[in-house]
């Protein structure tokens, strides 16, 4: 069967983005795929069809590796919902090009996996970079709208202090102009409790 051409890798700065899925357990007011289907010059990456572990190696074959400092799992949907493909993908890429790896996640796949999907990342992920979004439950949940409900909240921290027993980084994210600065440290003592980094990233509009 002949599939249209679709975007499974693309390009950021220096790294290369790994594009597994369009699922995703939520649907975040914020969310860039609501207003765009590409990023940079990416292609379009809303996918045809979950790419399967061999497409994903194709396309890695046809790049020149040495040019990217980091493989990063994340596209237009939650890359924990492609969790055997991304263990796969992580495996050969790993023993394959050494670069470090890191999984952008919503921190809700064990909850999307129905387990504690964070032992599985052990000597495979170099980086687990969680979007807290808020500081506060009640937001959050406003904000995200995860099929979940209100054990979303807590089960993202539960994830984060999973990964820190199996992955050497793991860093909790909020994006700049969307917290006031009292929310920004209520994050950043958050961060601390948990023993992880807290990270500002910028809007991209």
């Amino acid at each position: 069967m002949k599939h249209t051409a679709m975007t499974i890798l693309y390009e950021v700065y220096d790294n290369l983005y790994i594009n597994l899925t369009n699922k995703c357990p939520c649907a975040c007011t914020f969310c860039l795929r609501q207003t765009r289907d590409e990023m940079d010059a990416s292609g379009t990456l809303w996918l045809t069809h979950e790419p399967s572990y061999a497409e994903v190696i194709a396309e890695l074959e046809k790049r020149d590796m040495d040019k990217y400092k980091e493989i990063v799992f994340c596209g237009f949907g939650e890359p924990t919902e492609a969790l055997d493909v991304l263990l796969s993908v992580a495996r050969f890429a790993k023993e394959t090009y050494h670069k470090p790896l890191r999984v952008n996640t919503n921190g809700l796949g064990s909850l999307v996996n129905g387990r504690n999907i964070a032992p599985l990342f052990e000597g495979l992920i170099d980086t687990v970079s969680i979007s807290l979004n808020t500081p506060n439950a009640d937001r959050y949940h406003e904000l995200v709208r995860s099929r979940f409900g209100e054990r979303s909240f807590d089960a993202m921290l539960e994830f984060a202090t999973e990964s820190r027993k199996y992955v050497p980084s793991v860093v909790m994210t909020t994006v700049d102009t969307t917290l006031t600065k009292e929310e920004e440290e209520q994050c950043r003592a958050l961060c601390e409790r948990l023993n992880v980094t807290y990270r500002i990233r910028p809007w991209e509009d």
